[in-house]
């Protein structure tokens, strides 16, 4: 994998950038930047383009599909086995199993039929991932995401399957400012009793941190324009 000296200077000067703004951010809500997860969003990316950004210390990588992930990341935590692996794209429910096996976090629970196959596949792998319940927060017909009416009937039904539900989750319409979309997100979450909010990307993660981001997605930022990431 390359890790020469080149990469690591720029995966060294886009880490520090990204997280200088994160505790920027952070310190404008009264909270610190350790209080905010970076989740590096390495879709597309091959093992060449992320290893230098573990090597400068980065543990948290998101990923959109389950085959990719389970191409790549194997290895690259067989040789770092503190990474944290987040699954932020859309689930099918036939891969339910398999993100259990894999994921860390899953951000893109949403309807019912998948809670029923998390939960299954949780039972029979005798660990509980948490989950965020991705919600449809700009009504977009063309977007994942349970329907903001729909948000606290799934939450309930997963409490009581024993799927640890620990926040929300969101991706705003793009091309229209983001802010109203994550304080409305903010607003269903603490309705909620959940405490953690899932986003923000790339252009809008201070604004997502300022409106109580915890966990923000990040990918063109670190990564390049390469590969259409987050």
């Amino acid at each position: 994998m390359t890790t020469d000296s080149q990469s690591i200077e720029r995966a060294t000067e886009r880490l520090a950038t990204i997280q200088d703004a994160i505790d920027r951010s952070a310190r404008l809500t009264g909270r610190r930047g350790a209080d905010v997860r970076l989740i590096a969003i390495s879709k597309t990316q091959e093992a060449d383009a992320i290893a230098p950004l573990i090597a400068v210390g980065q543990r948290a990588f998101g990923e959109n599909r389950v085959q990719e992930a389970q191409a790549k990341w194997p290895a690259l935590r067989e040789a770092h086995p503190d990474i944290e692996l987040h699954l932020v794209g859309q689930l099918q429910s036939n891969k339910a199993a398999d993100a259990v096996a894999l994921f860390d976090t899953i951000h893109s629970l949403d309807r019912a039929s998948l809670l029923t196959a998390l939960a299954r596949a949780m039972d029979a792998a005798g660990r509980r991932v948490p989950c965020y319940i991705q919600v449809n927060i700009g009504d977009e017909a063309q977007k994942g995401g349970c329907a903001i009416a729909q948000t606290s009937a799934l939450i309930a039904d997963a409490r009581a399957a024993d799927v640890p539900v620990v926040g929300l989750m969101c991706v705003p319409p793009a091309e229209v400012e983001a802010a109203p979309y994550f304080a409305l997100l903010a607003k269903i979450a603490r309705e909620e009793g959940l405490e953690r909010l899932s986003m923000g990307m790339s252009g809008d993660y201070e604004t997502a941190i300022m409106l109580g981001a915890t966990d923000v997605r990040v990918g063109t930022a670190l990564f390049g324009e390469r590969g259409g990431a987050a």
